[in-house]
């Protein structure tokens, strides 16, 4: 019995921190055990640890859809969540154990069909680099998993990317620690150097079809990273720090290295470097607006020119900001020109993480990594919708996608009695199709005479009862009233 006479709850249904390294991605830190806190929704008090999205600036004429984040606090709860534009959650997933984060949750598209992907793992403490060691997720419409992508070898893949190709196989890195003399660039001859390594491997058999190590096309002295000293001279010299990798509208490989402030485009059969963008050996002349640090998220777009997120900061600030960057290329002249920025309202800096996508209408999705922040800009730059994680969260990347979930399980329920009435709490956990609520009530399972319907507010919706019945269900109707789903009929116990 709660307070002030509070029934019983019945419910039904189914189914790391980011600790800041020296300019770099996070480390690991020992998650902590939350202080239990108040169940944030009646139907599904298991999801207390579901963080609350703020919406700062209210979605005006965006391309619709969802949004897609990673948070990630100290507290450990952490796991895959969607929203809505008014910051409602679609979905979350508390990240099992014994994975600590969940990193780069998004819509992508496998065997032709429409597949959730996100990676799992720990964020592992090699000097303050933020290196993982996990393995990637693919969900379908109703959650369930499809498949795991682990990499080839003794390896476990990096947090960092993952991108399925046409071929339906996946590119992604792996944080390789080699012995290495480091003794060129100051550091011990015995010296352990973190190698950036891709893999591509066919998702349906786990083989891996092609591999390409840092170490073997970029020398050392590209790096604006700092070698590791003292006591820590023989931990991994991140000296490339690997974070995006994709495909060229020509099909061959595109790049971002955040220590050497370059992106580089490499030859899909022999891995050969064909270009620099940026660094110190960029193969463009690049003009002064478009120059980038410490950057992420490296892609071709539509019209074939070339974005990236430019974080600005890291192990020095270069720019006061951090912003998307869009730049066109002329291969053939080697120069590289400014053509648009965009920026948060508050022109935030994010030392780490970020992300920086074009939307199917021209328009551009940000998410500001560190800064726990989202945007959605016009073509003109000005923003149309904005929100925010808790402060102290982050979350790596933010997309916006295109969803419709069908999960397989019931919907949620949940009972309260309250001055004599009966508080309905209803939700269903991924669910894009439901519209209204309704509450069946009467005396026996079988023979719920009593109706009343509720439009859909949010995650959950609350419907009030009038009296006392014995039971009631929850039933979810889409837009033109058809039955979804209903839930198990819960015993109202005063």
């Amino acid at each position: 019995m709660g307070v002030g006479g509070a029934a019983i709850v019945g419910v039904t249904g189914g189914g790391v921190g980011y600790a800041l390294g020296s300019g770099s991605e996070p480390p690991a830190v020992k998650a902590t055990e939350p202080a239990p806190t108040p169940a944030k929704y009646r139907s599904r008090p298991d999801l207390r640890t579901m963080p609350d999205v703020t919406i700062t600036t209210p979605a005006n004429a965006t391309v619709g859809g969802y949004i897609c984040l990673s948070p990630a606090s100290g507290t450990g709860l952490w796991g895959p969540l969607m929203v809505d534009e008014k910051g409602s959650p679609i979905w979350f997933k508390k990240v099992p154990d014994p994975a600590t984060v969940a990193i780069d949750f998004k819509v992508q598209k496998y065997r032709n069909q429409p597949v959730l992907t996100w990676w799992e793992g720990t964020i592992g403490g090699t000097g303050g680099q933020g290196v993982g060691q996990g393995e990637f997720v693919l969900a379908d419409r109703s959650y369930r998993e499809v498949t795991r992508v682990r990499a080839a070898g003794s390896e476990q893949a990096d947090q960092h990317d993952f991108v399925i190709t046409p071929r339906d196989t996946a590119l992604f890195w792996i944080y390789d620690p080699i012995p290495y003399d480091l003794s060129p660039v100051g550091g011990p001859t015995d010296g352990v150097l973190h190698d950036g390594v891709i893999q591509e491997i066919d998702i349906a058999t786990g083989k891996k079809l092609f591999e390409w190590r840092a170490s073997e096309h970029v020398p050392l002295d590209e790096s604006y990273a700092p070698l590791p000293g003292g006591d820590s001279a023989h931990l991994p010299y991140d000296y490339f720090h690997a974070n995006s990798v994709g495909l060229a509208a020509d099909g061959n490989i595109i790049i971002s290295s955040r220590h050497t402030w370059t992106a580089y485009k490499l030859d899909k059969s022999s891995g050969k470097v064909i270009w620099r963008l940026g660094g110190k050996k960029s193969d463009f002349t690049v003009e002064e607006k478009a120059k980038f640090a410490w950057q992420h998220d490296f892609r071709q777009r539509r019209d074939g020119s070339y974005s990236v997120f430019d974080n600005g900061a890291g192990v020095t600030k270069v720019r006061d900001y951090s912003r998307g960057l869009v730049l066109k290329l002329d291969e053939t002249a080697k120069t590289a020109a400014f053509v648009a920025e965009y920026l948060h309202p508050e022109r935030v800096s994010a030392p780490t993480q970020g992300n920086f996508r074009e939307l199917a209408d021209g328009g551009s999705f940000i998410g500001w990594g560190q800064m726990p922040h989202f945007t959605e800009h016009n073509v003109d730059g000005s923003v149309r919708l904005a929100g925010h994680i808790p402060l102290d969260n982050q979350s790596y990347r933010a997309y916006k996608v295109d969803w419709t979930g069908e999960p397989l399980d019931q919907p949620a329920l949940g009972l309260t009695v309250l001055g004599g009435n009966v508080v309905v709490s209803a939700s269903w956990n991924g669910t894009t199709r439901v519209n209204r609520w309704r509450a069946r009530y009467g005396a026996q399972p079988g023979a719920l005479t009593g109706t009343l319907e509720a439009p859909r507010s949010g995650f959950e919706t609350t419907l009030t009862v009038p009296g006392t019945p014995e039971y009631v269900v929850a039933e979810a109707l889409d837009a033109t009233g058809k039955l979804l789903g209903t839930s198990s009929a819960i015993p109202v116990r005063v």
